[in-house]
C-alpha cells in the first residue's frame, strides 16, 4: 500500500508541474525519468508531439563505458550526451521537466552537466 501511495504522489507532482511546463518547437521539453538502476532523458516537443532526441544509461553510446549505471557519474554523462544531440539539431534551450522527482542528486547532476555542455535551461 505504501508504495502504491508513493507512485501516486509522484504522478501528482508530475501533473502539477506539466500544467507550467510545455514544451514548444523552439523550445523544448528535457523530461528526465530515474529508476533504480537507470536514468533516462529525452527532450520533447509538445506542439508536435515528436520526441526530438533521448538519451539513456541504456544507449549504445554510453552502455559500454558505464561501470554502474544508478548513480551520479553515469546521470552526468547522459547529461552531457543529452546536450551534444540537442547541439547537432540546433537546439539551444529548453524547458527541465524534472517528472515529479526532486530536484536533487542524480537529476541535479543530470542537469549540470547538460548546462555545462551548453544547454540553456
Amino acid at each position: 500500500m505504501a508504495v502504491a501511495l508513493k507512485s501516486l504522489a509522484r504522478i501528482r507532482r508530475q501533473e502539477r508541474v506539466r500544467r507550467r511546463v510545455q514544451g514548444t518547437d523552439e523550445r523544448p521539453r528535457l523530461c528526465v525519468f530515474r529508476s533504480g538502476k537507470h536514468i533516462y532523458a529525452q527532450v520533447i516537443s509538445d506542439q508536435t508531439g515528436r520526441t526530438l532526441a533521448a538519451v539513456s544509461t541504456l544507449s549504445p553510446a554510453l552502455k559500454g563505458q558505464l561501470q554502474r549505471t544508478g548513480n551520479r557519474d553515469a546521470a552526468k554523462q547522459v547529461g552531457a550526451l543529452i546536450a551534444r544531440l540537442c547541439q547537432e539539431r540546433a537546439i539551444r534551450a529548453v524547458v527541465f521537466d524534472r517528472n515529479g522527482f526532486q530536484f536533487h542528486g542524480r537529476l541535479k547532476a543530470l542537469a549540470d552537466a547538460a548546462r555545462e555542455a551548453g544547454l540553456q535551461f
